[in-house]
Parts: structure tokens; sequence; C-alpha cells
């Protein structure tokens, strides 16, 4: 037999912003805010593949798996801004 609070939390779902030009600015806020601080932070740049696309000499030896691992922290990073903005009432 299932709890009654069980099956009261499986019901609830929560509300989710819709996409928008708010919410897009925020996820590509996110983004380069993580890429600026993995650019200092990530100890051993340039160890695995070279990007296909020359950049500025800011992120002179960053490739490809920093910009995977700095993208997807990024897009975690957004989502968790997103809902806890939206939840918030703030979007």
């Amino acid at each position: 037999m299932i709890p009654a609070t069980f099956s009261l939390l499986a019901q609830a779902a929560p509300t989710t912003p819709a996409w928008s030009f708010q919410t897009a600015i925020i996820m590509i806020t996110c983004n380069l805010f993580v890429i600026a601080i993995g650019r200092y932070a990530i100890q051993k740049p340039g160890a695995g593949p070279a990007l296909p696309f020359s950049l500025p000499g800011l992120f002179e030896g960053f490739g490809v798996p920093e910009l995977l691992a700095t993208a997807s922290f990024g897009h975690i990073l957004g989502a968790g801004m997103i809902l806890g903005l939206g939840n918030a009432g703030l979007l």
C-alpha cells in the first residue's frame, strides 16, 4: 500500500517558465560566466583536441574538452537559475 503523502508528492508537478527572450538571456549569461571561470580554473588547458575554428587570444589553448565541460556546467547552472527564478515568480 502506498502512503498518502507519497501519492500526493507524485501528483505535484513544478511549473516551468515558458521559453522567452528573458530565459535565453539567462542561459547565455550563465554559459558565458562559466566559460570565463573555466578559462582560468582549468589546470591543464589544451590537453585534448583543439577546436576546429579559431578563437580570440583570450581563449588560446581552449580545446574541445574544455568547451564541452564548461558549456555543460553552464547549462546546468542556467537551468537551475531559470527554474529557481520561475518558481520565485521573477520570470
